[in-house]
C-alpha cells in the first residue's frame, strides 16, 4: 500500500518528549515534596480525573484506573489543551530511590496519548514494524517501547518502558470519556495511516477495506499530485 504524501509532521517522539503536561508536573511536585525515594505518588485528584472524563472534543483512551499494579498518577483535560499534542493519561510509581523523569527519577511505565490524526508518513520514527492491534493498523517503534494505533479519526500513542508493557496496554485500551470496552476491536480508522515499510497480508486487507476506501482515495490523490508536479516540471 503506497504511503500518503505527508504534510510536515510533528514527530510522535517529539510530542512525547516535549509535552508540557501541567498535570504531570503537579504530580512530580507532589512526589518531590513527599520524598521521591521512599513514597508512592498521591492518588489522582477526583477533580483532575473528572476533567479528563468530561473532555469534549474526542475519545480519550486509557488503560483503566491502574495498569499492571501501577497507579494512575495524572490525566490531562481541557485546561491548556493543545490540539497538536492531544490529551494524555499517565501511570507510574516512585520506589527504589527513583522519581518520574529519569536521572534519579522514576521513568513512567506507561503514558497513553490520544490526538486527532494529522497526515504524515512514519519514516521519521526510525526502525519500525507494522501490525494489527485490536483489529486496526498500528506501528511499533522505539525498540518496541512505543506503539501508535490508528482508530476512528485518532492516533492513540502508547509510550512505555518495555514492549511487553506497551503491548499489554494496547490490549487494555478503552475510552475514558465515552462508552466503550477494553475487549474486542477498536473502531476502524476513517483515514489511511501513513505506514512506512512492510505491510503483511492481513494488514493490507484491512487497509483495502477502510471506510470510504480511504487508502484507495489517498493513493489516487498522491498519483494526481505527482502528475501535476511532473507537468509543472516539464512546462
Amino acid at each position: 500500500m503506497p504511503p500518503v504524501t505527508p504534510t510536515p509532521p510533528t514527530r510522535v517522539q517529539d510530542r512525547h518528549r516535549r509535552r508540557p503536561a501541567l498535570a504531570l508536573a503537579a504530580a512530580c511536585v507532589a512526589l518531590l515534596v513527599s520524598g521521591c525515594g521512599t513514597s508512592q505518588p498521591r492518588p489522582i485528584l477526583a477533580s483532575e480525573l473528572a476533567e479528563a472524563q468530561t473532555f469534549p472534543y474526542f475519545r480519550v483512551y486509557w488503560a483503566g484506573p491502574s495498569f499492571d499494579g501501577y497507579p494512575l498518577v495524572a490525566a490531562d483535560g481541557l485546561i491548556d489543551y493543545n490540539p497538536k499534542v492531544g490529551d494524555s493519561i499517565y501511570y507510574g510509581n516512585c520506589v527504589q530511590g527513583k522519581g518520574i523523569f529519569g536521572g534519579g527519577s522514576c521513568p513512567l511505565p506507561l503514558q497513553v496519548t490520544t490526538v486527532v490524526y494529522a497526515e504524515h508518513i512514519n519514516n521519521s520514527l526510525g526502525p519500525q514494524r507494522n501490525m494489527l492491534i485490536r483489529g486496526v493498523p498500528a506501528t511499533v517503534y522505539d525498540e518496541g517501547r512505543s506503539i501508535e494505533i490508528y482508530s476512528g479519526r485518532l492516533a492513540i500513542d502508547v509510550f512505555s518502558d518495555t514492549y511487553a508493557h506497551a503491548l499489554q496496554a494496547s490490549e487494555q485500551l478503552r475510552p475514558l470519556n465515552a462508552p466503550g470496552s477494553a475487549f474486542g476491536a477498536l473502531p476502524e480508522p476513517v483515514f489511511c495511516p501513513g505506514l512506512y515499510g512492510a505491510v503483511g497480508t492481513a494488514l493490507a486487507r484491512v487497509l483495502a477495506n477502510l471506510p470510504r476506501h480511504a487508502c484507495q482515495r489517498a493513493a489516487a490523490q498522491e498519483k494526481y499530485t505527482q502528475e501535476i508536479n511532473d507537468q509543472k516540471g516539464s512546462g
